[in-house]
């Protein structure tokens, strides 16, 4: 009789089940300083990645969750992670934002960029995770830290 795997048996302890092979391969070979972008359903990913991860069906907010559960944010930095403005309206704070201003735990170590400067800086991020996120400016950058020893 073949040696049948259960499902629990093929998973890691303690990493959340939504951080694929992929992804937490991204995550680990991402150094000091480097950023990744997560984003949402209607963001240009494919044509501004270097490497684009895909995360279908789950919302922003799930996906940077699950990325804070294994990186540290850069505490060098003022803001270690940036939003996009609204365009037209800069000082708006849309749901998906707040959303992920919750998540990081201060709202002071998060900035904001213009849609333009938001599309440049991800385009130089070391991946792209793209989310399924169907909620406006659903859209972060996040700057990797340490761990100290």
């Amino acid at each position: 009789m073949p040696n049948l795997l259960l499902w629990e048996d093929r998973v890691l302890k303690n990493i959340d089940p939504i951080l694929s092979p992929d992804l937490l391969h991204a995550l680990r070979a991402m150094g000091h300083g480097d950023e990744i972008a997560i984003v949402d359903a209607n963001f240009p990913a494919t044509a501004l990645a270097r490497r684009l991860i895909r995360l279908d069906g789950v919302t922003v907010a799930r996906a940077v969750q699950a990325v804070l559960s294994v990186l540290p944010l850069d505490d060098f930095v003022d803001r270690p992670a940036y939003t996009m403005q609204v365009v037209g309206n800069p000082d708006s704070v849309p749901e998906a934002v707040a959303q992920m201003r919750l998540l990081i735990g201060a709202a002071d170590l998060c900035g904001m960029l213009e849609r333009d400067s938001f599309y440049l800086r991800a385009r130089d991020c070391f991946a792209i995770l793209q989310t399924g996120e169907t909620l406006l400016y659903g859209n972060i950058i996040l700057k990797k830290g340490v761990i100290g020893a």
